[in-house]
């Protein structure tokens, strides 16, 4: 087996910047990391703290940077397009935070540079890279439920972490943000098909009494070209101090030898503590908490262990090795993303809508 070793450019110092680089400096194939963000203090807070390379505030500087051969995205999702097209113009592989883009006109430009430079682009879509969701697909593939005729999936949150997203990204709407995994997971579990029609609804006033115009629930039912029928939902009202830390999902997949059921509410692993506990995304104590509900993951004896964590070393071992990834390709991003602002016109207009 080849081993390749990996110069890595982490473009975007946020959360999840700050945890992509630390897991790339882990990775034993990689042996350089350059850290850059428009805020020079961030950059150098999260080349540091992890033991990166180099920090900078010029995102091009360390993309074209001759000893990095690979870079992740990790920008606020109005800013994709331009690191990744950057990037693999250069011919460099990229792997983009998720949505692809918040428009299908970026994402059809990075797929062109994709594939005009022959640079492979992936998108950061981390829900794949829960256990129960992996081997879900196993079965998938090994004809375990036959072909999928209906299901329905569901995702909340809390207002706090609503409010984050929204302050980091106006246009980061939940149905772009959060629905979106659910709408790339039955895209992936039904890769033979497309959705052609879109019915939904939202609703929402608590974020318009907080000052903020955005629809807390969305409900969508969606159409596949193969005749199936999938339920989608998406609910960001959940009380600020409830004790989740991150989204809390359910996914029921009908098919005609099978079944799938994926409870993932959490509530297994507790946590009650008089000293608190921190929310992981949002910041606030409580004494209360579900312990593995932070999507991303969690920090635990020196190391980033879940989905996260999972997603970054699995796209490193790609890289490094030529195994397998199961990370969403960009044309299943594009998919995905064209669903999610379909079902954004359906519930604007109360239309159908028609992607055939």
């Amino acid at each position: 087996m080849r081993r390749n070793q990996l110069g890595v450019a982490i473009v975007g110092a946020g959360r999840m910047g700050a945890l992509r680089a630390g897991m790339a400096v882990a990775h034993p194939a990689v042996d350089y990391v350059a850290v850059s963000d428009i805020k020079e203090e961030r950059a150098r807070t999260v080349c540091g703290g992890t033991g990166a390379d180099r920090a900078s505030t010029d995102n091009y500087d360390i993309i074209r940077d001759e000893r990095v051969n690979a870079v992740i995205v990790s920008t606020s999702e109005p800013e994709h397009a331009i690191p990744a097209i950057q990037a693999l113009e250069l011919g460099k592989p990229v792997l983009v935070e998720k949505p692809i883009a918040l428009t299908v006109a970026d994402a059809d430009r990075m797929i062109a540079a994709s594939r005009h430079n022959g640079a492979s682009l992936h998108v950061a879509y981390s829900l794949r890279f829960n256990r129960s969701y992996l081997v879900g697909k196993q079965h998938v593939l090994d004809g375990k439920l036959g072909r999928i005729v209906s299901g329905t999936s569901r995702l909340y949150n809390t207002k706090a972490h609503g409010i984050e997203i929204i302050k980091r990204s106006a246009d980061a709407t939940f149905v772009k943000d959060a629905l979106t995994y659910l709408v790339d997971l039955f895209g992936w579990y039904m890769e033979d098909t497309q959705p052609v029609e879109v019915v939904a609804r939202a609703h929402g006033v608590a974020y318009r009494a907080l000052g903020y115009d955005a629809d807390e629930s969305t409900w969508a039912i969606v159409t596949y070209a193969n005749g199936a029928i999938i339920n989608f939902g998406v609910g960001y009202a959940l009380p600020a101090n409830y004790p989740t830390h991150g989204r809390l999902v359910r996914v029921e997949i009908l098919g005609d030898k099978g079944v799938a059921f994926f409870d993932q509410d959490h509530q297994e692993n507790i946590i009650h503590s008089e000293e608190g506990v921190t929310h992981g995304y949002v910041g606030h104590k409580m004494e209360h908490g579900l312990m593995t509900s932070n999507a991303s993951g969690n920090k635990a004896l020196g190391g980033f262990w879940g989905p996260l964590g999972e997603e970054t070393r699995s796209w490193l071992d790609h890289l490094a090795t030529g195994s397998p990834c199961p990370h969403s390709t960009a044309e299943q991003a594009r998919t995905t993303l064209r669903l999610t602002a379909a079902i954004e016109e359906a519930a604007r207009t109360r239309d159908v809508v028609s992607l055939a």
